[in-house]
């Protein structure tokens, strides 16, 4: 099973400073005992909402907004994606994750390809062997 580890924005992240030294070697260590384990797929912080877009599709032209956004705790401000056998074992890494005082994750299940009817099924497949070969014959020009 796959799921996101979705860690919510703080007003730190959201003014752009960066972690301290110490603070980034405590979570490359967690990556890396998540990685050795074999769950970690992948894990990155974002930039400052002032640097993203919104886009909200409503009548006929969707209207873009430009950050920052107003509502912190809302916002993502990094992810992780693991591989693990249950919702249980996620929440079990992520208890031992060296957040700061009042840093909330939110662990959330990510849809499989099996999850869906067998027709969407079929058109997620086509999907992907698409993705695959666009892949290979951009890396070949």
């Amino acid at each position: 099973m796959r799921f996101m580890a979705i860690v919510k924005a703080t007003e730190k992240s959201e003014a752009g400073r960066m972690p301290e030294t110490e603070r980034v070697a405590e979570m490359l260590k967690f990556n890396e005992e998540l990685a050795r384990a074999g769950a970690l797929l992948e894990a990155e912080g974002l930039h400052p909402s002032a640097k993203g877009a919104r886009i909200t599709f409503s009548g006929p032209k969707p209207t873009v907004i430009d950050g920052p956004f107003a509502e912190t705790k809302e916002l993502v401000g990094g992810f992780w994606l693991l591989s693990v056998k249950s919702k249980e074992e996620a929440i079990e890494w992520f208890l031992r994750c060296p957040f700061e005082e009042g840093e909330q994750v939110e662990i959330r299940q990510v849809y499989e390809v099996g999850d869906f009817s067998p027709e969407l099924t079929q058109m997620f497949e086509e999907q992907e062997r698409l993705a695959v070969r666009l892949t290979a014959e951009r890396s070949q020009s």
